[in-house]
């Protein structure tokens, strides 16, 4: 059992490792690394349960609280953070949470699975194919009123659903409307963070009468798993951010999106 249990927490802290590099590198939280990490080490320790997924869910989630905050925190340093577009963004957020909390609730694991699935191998688009989400040559700003709300919170919305911090979405949005790249992916970073708070808080509670779940489970969120990833994360994260600064952006991302799809592959087939 030792020995499992060091396998678990080394396996995590490398999950969190590289959701913080990720988080730091592309601005997208880490829930693409730490959810399909935590689904696939929770059966070693736990029997077979459907509600894994919303506890992978959970955890991913307030494991972006940890990894965003660390990586808002190296960015700004470089004063590449737009904490005006956080603040005009975080309600709209924050509503789409709560909603997609509800869906989450009402929803079954297998469905949950396979959004996700469908969720990575949309994402994994924008990786493969980086110069099509170029800066244009127009005048484009970024989105206001009732665009700017519907964004927002189909943003808070899917990333709950996905365990995710909504990063990727907010990098396209910000690099379309003619914004830096290291812009995009600072300020991503802060929307992961916004996305987490209400969103582990949700899963959190969601999961007060769950049953079978991995030992160290609250509500949804398994605080082992939570602290393991979060050693990793909080370690690698400024990494991260500075290789973002530096290293080639187009062929990173485009290692990333082949892992988005060997992800996407591996759900479908756990869905089905």
């Amino acid at each position: 059992m030792e020995v499992e249990l060091l396998w678990f927490v080394i396996t995590l802290c490398l999950a969190g490792a590289i959701a913080g590099i990720t988080s730091g590198l592309f601005g997208n939280g880490g829930g693409f690394v730490v959810v399909p990490a935590l689904l696939a080490v929770f059966p070693f320790f736990t029997d077979s349960s459907g509600e894994l997924i919303k506890v992978a869910i959970g955890t991913s989630l307030a494991s972006i609280v940890v990894s965003s905050a660390r990586s808002v925190q190296a960015h700004k340093k470089k004063g590449a953070v737009d904490f005006l577009v956080l603040k005009d963004w975080s309600i709209w957020l924050v509503v789409g949470v709560v909603v997609g909390l509800y869906i989450a609730s009402r929803t079954s694991s297998e469905s949950l699975i396979l959004v996700f699935a469908i969720g990575v191998l949309l994402y994994s688009i924008y990786f493969l194919f980086p110069t099509l989400f170029a800066g244009t040559s127009n005048t484009l700003t970024m989105p206001k009123g009732i665009f700017k709300a519907g964004l927002a919170s189909f943003l808070g919305g899917f990333s709950a659903l996905l365990g995710i911090g909504g990063g990727t979405i907010t990098v396209m949005t910000m690099v379309i409307c003619n914004r830096s790249v290291h812009q995009a992916i600072a300020t991503a970073a802060g929307v992961g963070f916004i996305i987490g708070i209400p969103g582990s808080i949700g899963f959190l509670l969601m999961g007060q009468n769950a049953q079978d779940l991995p030992y160290g489970t609250v509500g949804f969120i398994n605080i082992p798993a939570l602290a393991a990833i979060s050693v990793g994360s909080v370690m690698t994260a400024p990494l991260g951010a500075k290789w973002a600064h530096s290293l080639d952006e187009v062929n990173l991302k485009k290692i990333f999106g082949l892992y988005l799809i060997a992800v996407s592959i591996s759900m479908f087939y756990k869905a089905f």
